[in-house]
């Protein structure tokens, strides 16, 4: 799978920012690593596609996504969801509502990887 490394500033200031002061309407979002089972905290734009939320990767293939896959709790902020990954004939209209809400710094991703299938995208149901 394809994945575009962040740059040293954004994965360690800009990201911190972002999730401190909601740049770009951004949120927290908190998974379990693989291995040390420790929290992962990123910045995400969470689209609402019909009611449901939704989990876009735009860079690919990253830590997150393997980390959502080998544990699908996952919280955003305070509230916690069940993510289920989404097929790649479904992601179209929920990467198509993403898109806006992220910005224009975005587009460069999907110049570098255009495919749906190089977007991991999940579905979050709210947790019991």
């Amino acid at each position: 799978m394809a994945y575009l490394k962040p740059p040293w500033f954004t994965a360690k200031i800009f990201n911190k920012a972002a999730m401190a002061f909601g740049i770009g309407g951004a949120t927290t979002l908190t998974v379990t690593t693989r291995g040390t089972r420790q929290p992962q905290q990123i910045p995400v734009v969470v689209p609402e596609v019909h009611g449901i939320k939704y989990l876009v990767s735009t860079r690919g293939e990253s830590e997150w996504v393997r980390n959502v896959r080998a544990d699908p709790n996952v919280k955003l902020g305070d509230v916690g969801f069940v993510a289920t990954e989404v097929p790649v004939d479904q992601r179209a209209p929920i990467i198509a509502a993403y898109r806006p809400l992220a910005g224009k710094v975005v587009e460069g991703y999907w110049k570098k990887l255009p495919d749906d299938a190089d977007h991991p995208v999940f579905a979050l149901t709210p947790a019991r």
